[in-house]
């Protein structure tokens, strides 16, 4: 067998072994429940995402080399501060965008006391305010390539209205990445207390979206190759210019 990192023959076999599927969403839908993700920091700060997405990010982040990087949803700031490192080890000018309804003082300090908050710019409000859209528009500027990355209210309808705001944002060769898609495969029981759930969720939402813009695809080795993922069908790849 191959032991290419990025032989796609062996990748694909590994994404199509049905136990294997099984047993890694079953560890975690496991782990979950334990709040795994909430083990992690980077650079100090909490990133609240399993190891494996963060790998990925890495990895994308450091292919498309983006001049600008959009997050909606900033909670403790761990990946504003990821993305920020990348664009450091990058060079240039490159900024993040981090975008939050509800941005906490004690995180807001946090952010802007770390040695990366000079590539950093937040924005507090509502994702899907045309002013707040506007606003990032403005602050990404004439930078290109850009990565977008929504992480905020997972229903499907707000996730549908970030995807048609922040979309045209990412040209093609770049990422849109959509967090927690996750949630249409857990238990119907995963999350009693939010407004989301089996069907009205980032995946349902992405699904909607792709059937409309086809300039966008999931990148299945991605999801074949991490094996656990918040975002199974969500690294939607950019194939074409708007």
């Amino acid at each position: 067998m191959s032991t290419n990192p990025k032989d796609p023959k062996r990748i694909a076999a590994m994404g199509a072994d049905p136990e294997m599927r099984e047993i890694s969403r079953a560890w975690f839908n496991k782990t979950f429940e334990h709040r795994y993700p909430y083990n992690f920091s980077w650079l100090g700060v909490p990133i609240i995402q399993y190891p494996h997405d963060i790998v990925a990010m890495q990895e994308m982040i450091w292919k498309v080399k983006p001049q600008a990087i959009v997050e909606t949803g900033i909670a403790h700031g761990g990946s504003l501060i990821l993305s920020a490192s990348l664009l450091e080890l990058i060079g240039g000018d490159g900024l993040v965008i981090g975008v939050d309804i509800d941005i906490r003082s004690h995180n807001r300090e946090v952010i802007e006391r770390h040695p990366m908050s000079r590539r950093i710019r937040m924005i507090e409000g509502s994702s899907i305010d045309e002013g707040v859209a506007e606003q990032v528009r403005s602050l990404v500027g004439q930078r290109s390539p850009v990565v977008v990355i929504l992480d905020s209210n997972h229903t499907h309808e707000h996730v549908a209205k970030e995807l048609a705001l922040y979309s045209p944002l990412v040209q093609s060769g770049s990422y849109l990445l959509v967090f927690d898609t996750v949630v249409e495969f857990m238990k119907s029981d995963a999350f009693p207390d939010r407004p989301w759930g089996i069907g009205d969720n980032p995946y349902s939402a992405v699904q909607e979206f792709l059937k409309a813009h086809p300039r966008f695809q999931n990148e299945q080795e991605i999801e074949d190759k991490l094996q656990v993922t918040v975002a199974p069908g969500g690294w939607l790849k950019c194939v074409g210019d708007s």
